[in-house]
């Protein structure tokens, strides 16, 4: 019997999904009690076709191909939560490789913890082409958010929540508060977010609690097209209008801009502290960020 449905949105990036699915193949938990639901949505490339090839060279595998023409990921979220049989739901990016205990880990967390509703796991930021300079603890957390609290399973802090490439939720919390806002995240090359961030505000608002698995590790995978300046630049700007449209939606708008006002404040006292390199970058992220909550979509 499937217990946990394991979702992957793709889009045109059938290369690094194989290394994905790769790391999907060595789960140590028993293929009898998972799935896993791969969305392609609305790739130009050869998606299909090296998804198809990996499922008939797996045949052990429960993999499934569901192709999503609406374009966005949380349309594709929304289409693997429609299509899974699991009652626990376990979602991961196209550009990650996941720990061999990530899918039994998420498994035993809430076939042993009934209060647990979601969770989330490590998130450990791999650079092939090594770490930039510029980047410090600050400026990599819209990139990569890497996460860690420990080795021992706990609520997860209250001020975090898991990452959108390393989470899990059980599917009655869904259908009680409602899938992913397709108002936000990720649209085709669009860098727009926070549709994790407004889900997890609607279950925390129901006291559901999330817990922490040490045991779900992911491996973030940044590539250089990541690294760039115009990149980092563009993912501050989109992480603003994000802000501002999750602030509109729930009707806090003037809360925000205070809240960036400090957040200024903290950034140019971090700026005292980091090496001119680093400092030059916090303010780049904190003025771009500043521009996308005060233009929104414009």
């Amino acid at each position: 019997m499937i217990y946990l449905s394991l979702a992957i949105a793709t889009y045109n990036r059938a290369e690094q999904l194989m290394t994905t699915l790769a790391s999907v193949a060595l789960q140590r938990a028993s293929y009898h009690r998972w799935e896993c639901i791969v969305v392609d949505n609305n790739s130009t490339d050869n998606t299909r076709e090296r998804v198809e090839q990996f499922i008939s060279s797996h045949p052990e595998l429960n993999i499934t191909y569901h192709f999503e023409p609406q374009q966005g990921l949380s349309h594709a979220r929304n289409a693997a939560i429609e299509r899974a049989k699991g009652n626990v739901i376990a979602f991961i990016d196209d550009d990650e490789r996941i720990a061999e205990d990530f899918v039994g880990g998420y498994i035993e967390l809430f076939e042993n913890y009934p209060d647990a509703i979601s969770a989330g796991g490590p998130i450990i930021a791999e650079y092939p082409e090594g770490r930039p300079r510029w980047m410090s603890h600050y400026t990599e957390q819209p990139i990569a958010n890497p996460m860690y609290f420990g080795e021992r399973i706990r609520l997860f802090p209250s001020h975090r929540i898991p990452g959108g490439g390393n989470m899990a939720i059980r599917r009655e919390a869904l259908e009680l508060v409602g899938k992913f806002n397709p108002l936000l995240g990720r649209n085709g090359k669009r860098l727009i977010g926070g549709e994790e961030s407004d889900l997890f505000e609607r279950l925390s608002a129901h006291a559901m609690r999330c817990y922490y698995v040490p045991k779900a590790v992911m491996y973030h995978i940044i590539g250089s097209e990541k690294l760039n300046k115009d990149y980092f630049c563009r993912l501050a700007y989109n992480t603003g209008v994000s802000q501002r449209s999750r602030a509109e939606l729930h009707h806090r708008l003037l809360s925000l801009y205070i809240f960036e006002a400090f957040k200024w404040v903290a950034t140019l006292l971090l700026c005292l502290v980091h090496r001119p390199i680093q400092s030059c970058y916090l303010l780049r992220m904190r003025y771009h960020i500043s521009r996308g909550i005060l233009n929104g979509n414009k």
